[in-house]
C-alpha cells in the first residue's frame, strides 16, 4: 500500500515537475528514476536511505556519472522469461548484490 502510494507520487513528480528542471541531474539514471527503481525492487527503508543519499550527492561537489541502484537479495522468481516480459536486468556486482538496469524493450 505504502509502496504504491510512493510510486504514484514519483510518477506525478516525473510527469509534471521534472519539466521545470529538465537536464539538471548529474547522474544516470536521474534521481527520480533511481528512486522509482529503488522503491520497486528494495525494502522501503532501504529505498528511502539510498534515495536520500543519492539526492544529497546530486550537486556540484560531486562528479556525477552512472550510478545504478543495487539489489541486495533476489526475492521474486519470474514465471515467464522473454525480452518483452523482463522489466529490469540484474547484473552481478558482488556476492549476492546486483545492479538494477532498466530493460528498454519491456512492454507493460
Amino acid at each position: 500500500m505504502i509502496r504504491k502510494l510512493l510510486l504514484s507520487f514519483l510518477r506525478i513528480y516525473q510527469r509534471f515537475f521534472t519539466l521545470i528542471g529538465y537536464g539538471s541531474c548529474r547522474y544516470y539514471p536521474t534521481c527520480s528514476e533511481y528512486a522509482k527503481w529503488e522503491f520497486e525492487n528494495n525494502k522501503i527503508s532501504s529505498a528511502f536511505y539510498h534515495t536520500l543519499t543519492r539526492i544529497l550527492r546530486c550537486n556540484q561537489l560531486f562528479e556525477g556519472g552512472i550510478d545504478y541502484p543495487v539489489l541486495n537479495k533476489l526475492s521474486l522468481k519470474p514465471k515467464k522469461l522473454s525480452v518483452d516480459t523482463i522489466k529490469y536486468w540484474l547484473v552481478p556486482n558482488k556476492k549476492n548484490q546486483f545492479y538494477i538496469i532498466k530493460n528498454f524493450a519491456f512492454k507493460g
